[in-house]
């Protein structure tokens, strides 16, 4: 996809943003709507810039938490996923596990890690972790479960191993299902890392939400949420381009879509 190409598919969603802040900024003028109750674009922008230091020494634990939370997400989710396919035993045990695990919400979890673990990173890695990990391990399990059965016939016909259709069949029909739950998995990481802030620290994004929510400061508030979005989007993107550059055979999904 060309640069051009790519301005006119993202020109329709700027305008919209660009009407959107147009008429936020404008409610606020003339309602003269309190600073504290609802910062305009340019109070944000102002705040932003003001504490563009700062903030970005708080961007930088949030990320670190959460690329790391994702990152170990994906080193146990993959393989755990293999393991649960390779045997129908192992799947009805562990599957109701993880299920289990997964329905627990991580905000009742993160006080008794802070207990655990202290007030450091770890508990919000590790809360990141668990939020990041469970779309990984189902999409990755069907992908490798959604194989025509004639290419494992093939292979059993040739004498494989099962380590042999996991390398040559299965894995590589997971691959697109492993990109979808990283995407997924990677914005949920950042919801982790945040909650685990809510809970218990004295750094991060999340720390500057509940700080200035407290003080009455919004426009701060704003800005962190924003640059949480930003966050997210930016790692999506990131993880879209590693799966364009090893699965260029895929293609965008909407262009798929479209030409169908």
């Amino acid at each position: 996809m060309g640069v051009g190409r790519a301005l006119r598919d993202s020109a329709p969603a700027a305008a919209a943003i660009v009407a959107f802040l147009a008429v936020w900024q404008l409610a606020t003028v003339v309602w003269d709507i309190p600073l504290w109750l609802l910062p305009s674009p340019k109070a944000i922008t102002l705040a932003l810039w003001e504490g563009r230091v700062w903030l970005l020494g708080h961007l930088g634990v949030t990320l670190y938490e959460t690329v790391v939370g994702f990152l170990l997400g994906v080193v146990v989710g993959i393989p755990l996923a293999a393991l649960l396919v390779s045997s129908d035993l192992i799947w009805r045990t562990l599957y109701p596990i993880l299920a289990a695990v997964q329905s627990i919400p991580k905000t009742a979890v993160a006080p008794l890690l802070l207990v655990w673990l202290g007030a450091g990173e770890l508990p919000k890695v590790i809360i990141a972790f668990l939020i990041a990990f469970f779309p990984i391990v189902v999409n990755t399990a069907t992908g490798m479960t959604l194989v025509e059965q004639d290419l494992l016939h093939l292979v059993r016909s040739l004498s494989g191993t099962k380590m042999q259709t996991f390398w040559h069949i299965r894995l590589p029909n997971a691959l697109p299902h492993i990109f979808s739950a990283c995407k997924v998995a990677v914005t949920l990481a950042v919801v982790g890392a945040v909650i685990g802030e809510f809970v218990g620290a004295d750094r991060g994004l999340g720390y500057i939400i509940l700080v200035a929510s407290s003080q009455l400061k919004t426009d701060v508030a704003f800005v962190a949420i924003l640059l949480l979005a930003a966050l997210g989007m930016a790692l999506f993107w990131a993880v879209s381009v590693v799966e364009r550059w090893l699965l260029p055979w895929c293609g965008p999904q909407r262009e798929r879509i479209v030409q169908a």
